[in-house]
């Protein structure tokens, strides 16, 4: 917690304890005594009070969030737990595709999971890697909100939109051309790669509404509304499951039957965001008839969301590696590992939420010149993702071996999966702080750092690992021993980068003027 002293000194114990007191007992009498309305640092005093048209969360349907005034502590888990919400029903109701495959796919079940299983590390590289550039657009938009300015926040929502549906039809068509190349490269069973070509190519054909249905929510998250993406992705999740059911069991269509599922809902999705979009009179609005590409926006949220995407991408190519070790070791150690990871997610879900909650608050406040909300944000943050993510963690554990069952009850890929669940869960602290930090950084618009921290602690020690460690000790133990490892050493690269830059100091004399886009700093 040195970092936290550094970063947010005045925000130690005693002035969270006057917010909760504060928000319990003195509802009526003076709440905002220990709010921050009077500051020490000039630019957060001197800073308007801007009652969402800049906080515009802009209700779209939902319940505003205001991320400029008042406590910061309650507001952070209304934020954070629709998203991990959104994020867990996802994970969720992609298991759906395992589940029904593993129960319901006759003598090919396994062979079936571990097809859908063996995809996991090279969609999750293509996916995680465009995903991660629409934590740019969530920048973009909540530093526009907190300066209010109008026609930033619409470039920036037009520019998304199309983006996501160009940007994801070319990726399309340029990766089926090495869909069995990819595969095969991961050490993919003989019996296995016929399966995972095709569950691979029906995906793809579904990834622009993928992208779309995650810029949409991007934007959504940027005013503070949580609640639609997660309505939307309720809707489609349900759809996903009853095709799911109708796809195998019906028509026999197995890993075919399971990837149309999957494309046709998250179409449905994405549509859904699109209309409710369009259909709002706030700053997000959509309007086709003037959606217009803007390069300037389309430049700042690159720069923003490049490096965040470069970051997401890095995990997943560090888990190709790990993939094809883990491929090398058979079948029921495929299966095993897929149905473990669904679950594992869960818990991940929760703590990353905190981290786009993190982005997000300080993006606003660091748009409307409030660094000290910032640094609050910060501290609370981490507290409140410790108890959340400490929570989801032993909840799994607890319940871990009946929800592999689900997947599959043969008793040899339960017991491997759990052995995955304890060890990956043990380096979970580490990825909380790591998430966090990095999640603050992103929100001051410095970008770059943690991605290439991240490609140094992450990817370089487990491709390392695998190629130095592994080959000694040949077993699936070893393999997931660098999970730890290679996340508490990035843990601490970020700490001591943040240690040294000091956004909140360096940036409080450069803070954006309404009429300019956002200062990024890499």
């Amino acid at each position: 917690m040195v970092f936290v002293i550094v970063e947010s000194f005045s925000f130690c114990a005693p002035t969270f304890a006057k917010q909760v007191f504060s928000n319990t007992f003195l509802t009526h009498f003076g709440k905002r005594l220990f709010l921050g309305t009077k500051s020490n640092h000039n630019r957060e005093s001197n800073a308007p009070k801007i009652k969402m048209i800049s906080g515009a969360v802009v209700r779209s349907g939902a319940k505003k969030i205001d991320m400029l005034n008042g406590s910061i502590w309650n507001k952070l888990p209304l934020f954070a737990l629709p998203v991990a919400a959104t994020a867990i029903l996802e994970q969720l109701f992609n298991a759906s595709d395992l589940a029904v495959v593993g129960n319901f796919a006759g003598d090919k079940s396994t062979a079936a999971v571990a097809a859908v299983g063996a995809n996991g590390p090279v969609i999750g590289l293509i996916v995680n890697f465009l995903i991660g550039i629409s934590l740019g657009a969530n920048v973009v938009i909540a530093n526009a909100m907190g300066r209010n300015n109008k026609e930033s926040v619409q470039r920036a929502v037009h520019t998304s939109i199309i983006f996501a549906l160009v940007g994801g039809t070319i990726v399309v068509v340029i990766a089926e051309f090495f869909v069995g190349r990819m595969l095969s490269s991961l050490n993919v069973p003989d019996d296995v790669l016929p399966l995972a070509v095709i569950y691979f190519r029906i995906y793809l054909i579904g990834l622009p509404v993928i992208l779309l249905y995650n810029f949409e929510a991007a934007i959504f998250r940027s005013i503070g509304d949580t609640k639609v993406p997660l309505i939307a992705l309720a809707v489609s999740g349900v759809l996903n499951v009853i095709l799911n059911l109708f796809f195998v069991i019906v028509l026999k269509m197995t890993v075919s039957g399971v990837a149309t599922a999957t494309v046709i809902s998250n179409a449905v999705s994405s549509i859904i965001l699109f209309i409710r979009l369009v259909k709002s009179d706030k700053y997000i609005k959509v309007e086709p008839k003037k959606m217009r590409f803007s390069w300037n926006s389309f430049r700042v949220i690159m720069k923003i969301g490049l490096p965040a995407g470069i970051q997401s991408a890095v995990f997943a190519v560090s888990n190709i590696v790990i993939q094809s070790a883990i491929n090398s070791l058979g079948t029921v150690v495929i299966a095993a590992s897929s149905a473990a990871f669904n679950i594992e997610v869960i818990a991940y879900d929760v703590m990353n939420s905190f981290s786009q909650a993190c982005t997000t608050f300080v993006g606003q406040n660091y748009g409307a010149g409030q660094i000290k909300r910032c640094k609050r944000t910060l501290w609370l943050t981490l507290i409140e993702d410790t108890i959340a993510s400490g929570a989801a963690i032993g909840i799994v554990l607890l319940v871990g071996r009946f929800l592999l069952s689900v997947f599959n009850s043969d008793p040899q890929v339960i017991e491997i999966g759990y052995t995955r669940l304890v060890i990956v869960f043990s380096a979970y602290t580490f990825s909380m702080l790591y998430e966090i930090m990095s999640g603050y950084l992103r929100g001051f618009g410095v970008s770059l750092v943690p991605a290439v921290l991240t490609m140094i602690g992450v990817c370089g020690i487990r491709i390392a690992w695998i190629e130095l460690v592994f080959p000694k000790n040949h077993n699936f133990e070893t393999i997931m021993t660098v999970y730890p490892i290679s996340l508490a050493a990035t843990a601490l690269l970020i700490f001591i980068a943040l240690l040294i830059y000091r956004p909140s100091h360096r940036f409080a004399n450069k803070l954006p003027t309404r009429e300019e886009e956002p200062v990024t700093q890499n």
